[in-house]
């Protein structure tokens, strides 16, 4: 028995677990459920805690290049202290929230290009190694975030890839540690206006703030950046014609031709916010984190929210690699 315990202290014959999710989708403010199954191992064991978090992939600004980390941005402890008999099966049954801020990715059934969000569970094992499983899972848009979405498809542009961002935007109420870019390509009529758009959205339970950002390519000077930046209730985002509001915006942006100049949409505030466009964070956090990152999964051409994104099952191997990789080489910040 003596000798069982000095195996278990090394994770041999320890016990086992498996988080199951029945509907493995949910939304920013939504909650997640299903439960924990843990199997004992060839001993009895003191568990000290489950504690399950929502982890994703971060790009992080250093030393003038970028580097992805795996970022816990939200944790709930389903279980305190019990023992696990040697062979016993046990279920454990949660449902934890899901942070406002959360982001998207999935739309439509389909994964967003660049994006790997899941859920981590945590097994404490007194005096022994400590038990985990990772699962991901699918965030969709609040039906106010997919109108203003669907809008810029309306408009002829194309979806690109979505990252995460350490850091802060200006003078944006935010609490998680990261924002999300939602990227689109131009095509028709705004080809020749702008190079790209950057969508972010920082949701709460009153509503959304809203950053875009267009990379504009018109004018005399074709390098400047034009940044709309307004919030809007979830309830008047369903009744807003986002596709006339940002042609507007959009159609309003040949007439800054300033270096420099910001053009300013709806309920703006002023400032630019962060990142690696102008190092304008209210907070970056620093150090550097290796592992794979998910550049391998090209975007393809799109016309609609689904397109240029990949087969589910291309993330998933993907998502797996990187979370394997970052479990064991401990690459969080």
């Amino acid at each position: 028995m003596v000798f069982k315990r000095m195996l278990g202290a090394f994770g041999v014959g320890a016990p086992s677990v498996d988080t199951v999710l029945p509907t493995p989708r949910t939304r920013p403010g939504g909650t997640l459920e299903g439960e924990v199954r843990l199997k004992g191992g060839d001993f009895d064991a003191e568990i000290e805690h489950i504690t399950l978090g929502l982890v994703a992939r971060v790009e992080i600004e250093h030393g003038g290049g970028e580097a992805a980390g795996l970022s816990q941005f939200s944790s709930a402890r389903v279980s305190g202290p019990f023992t696990l008999r040697k062979g016993e099966e046990r279920t454990v049954d949660f449902r934890i929230p899901v942070p406002w801020e959360s982001p998207i990715s999935e739309i439509g059934g389909q994964p967003l290009t660049g994006m790997a969000v899941g859920v981590r569970t945590e097994l404490a094992i007194a005096k022994a190694v400590d038990k985990g499983d990772l699962d991901m899972v699918a965030i969709e848009p609040l039906p106010s975030q997919l109108r203003i979405l669907e809008a810029l498809l309306q408009l002829g542009f194309g979806f690109k890839s979505a990252d995460l961002e350490a850091g802060h935007l200006y003078g944006v109420r935010q609490e998680l540690p990261f924002y999300q870019e939602i990227e689109f390509y131009p095509s028709g009529r705004y080809a020749g206006l702008v190079g790209e758009i950057e969508v972010t959205f920082v949701a709460d339970p009153a509503g959304l703030a809203v950053v875009l950002e267009a990379d504009k390519r018109s004018g005399r000077y074709s390098s400047s950046d034009a940044i709309g930046r307004f919030h809007v209730s979830h309830d008047d985002a369903l009744r807003t014609d986002w596709a006339a509001e940002l042609g507007r915006w959009l159609d309003g942006l040949s007439q800054y031709s300033a270096p420099g100049h910001h053009a300013h949409f709806g309920d703006h505030h002023g400032g630019h916010h962060g990142g690696h466009h102008a190092g304008h964070h209210a907070g970056h956090h620093g150090g550097h984190h290796g592992g794979p990152g998910l550049g391998m999964v090209a975007a393809a051409g799109a016309a609609g929210v689904v397109g240029g994104l990949v087969a589910g099952e291309v993330v998933e191997e993907v998502v797996e690699e990187f979370f394997e990789g970052d479990e064991g080489g401990g690459d969080e910040w």
